[in-house]
């Protein structure tokens, strides 16, 4: 790796510095935030002002928002990312953590579709494919999925008549009772399912949100239950979330803080 080159580097971070409070920012807050001499803060703001990476807020003589430069460079990116792509990539990273098999999918009507899977090195472990497609409502990333439908839509697909076919026993086939799963996802944001589309198999599944905050996809880890126990539903839980955070940030999205 080359040398890292300070004038860029400041520069970047006085970028940085308006993704925090109300996106406004003067030279002074500059300087007291970043430590840096007030000379050196004139001379980095005029240069980004003047490539139109930072504007003077209007009516607000000293203060400076975010330019157009930074928009049109975001949407370049939003417009070569590659979900399928990017999903494999942290997936791998998943797997490689709790060597556990890790998918990513999407929602398709009332079916999930896996766009991204990495198996684990066990002897034991899932048999799936990336491009399988799986009733939603038996699967952990499903329901996540389903669950964070609007109402009016996840009725739309899944009416209250619905029939809804099981591949296991313990399969969820009353809608009244999907329902009542979803709405515990919604309030934990993880979803969990426990031999229900596998018999011999449980999975944990967070969401993927995109740059707006829409659920796009979800990060399941799926577990033999000859490994699977409460410590560690627990441990993958927050370990799918983070994986699943970590494609949201690479989609763009900021999660509140």
């Amino acid at each position: 790796m080359g040398r890292l080159v300070p004038a860029v580097t400041r520069a970047l971070d006085i970028l940085e510095l308006f993704l925090d409070g109300d996106g406004t920012l003067s030279a002074p807050d500059v300087v007291r935030r970043l430590q840096l001499p007030r000379t050196t803060v004139h001379e980095l703001v005029t240069t980004l002002a003047a490539r139109s990476y930072i504007v003077q807020v209007p009516g607000q003589p000293g203060r400076y928002r975010l330019g157009v430069r930074p928009y049109q460079l975001g949407s370049r990116y939003a417009e070569q990312l590659d979900l399928a792509a990017e999903g494999q990539q942290v997936a791998r990273s998943v797997a490689e953590t709790c060597d556990e098999t890790v998918h990513v999918a999407i929602l398709e009507g009332t079916d999930v579709i896996y766009i991204a899977k990495v198996d684990s090195t066990h002897a034991v472990r899932m048999v799936s494919a990336a491009g399988r497609r799986l009733p939603a409502h038996c699967t952990s990333v499903g329901k996540m999925l389903l669950a964070s439908l609007p109402e009016q839509e996840l009725t739309a697909r899944i009416p209250d008549d619905a029939e809804l076919a099981a591949m296991t026993p313990n399969s969820i086939t009353d809608p009244a009772a999907l329902r009542g799963a979803l709405a515990e996802i919604r309030q934990r944001g993880i979803a969990v399912e426990s031999r229900e589309s596998n018999p011999d198999v449980s999975c944990v599944a967070a969401p993927v949100r995109d740059r707006t905050g829409q659920v796009v996809a979800a990060l399941s880890i799926s577990v033999p239950m000859i490994r699977w126990s409460d410590e560690r539903r627990t441990e993958l839980e927050q370990l799918a979330a983070k994986g699943a955070a970590e494609l949201s940030e690479r989609l763009g999205h900021r999660s509140a803080v």
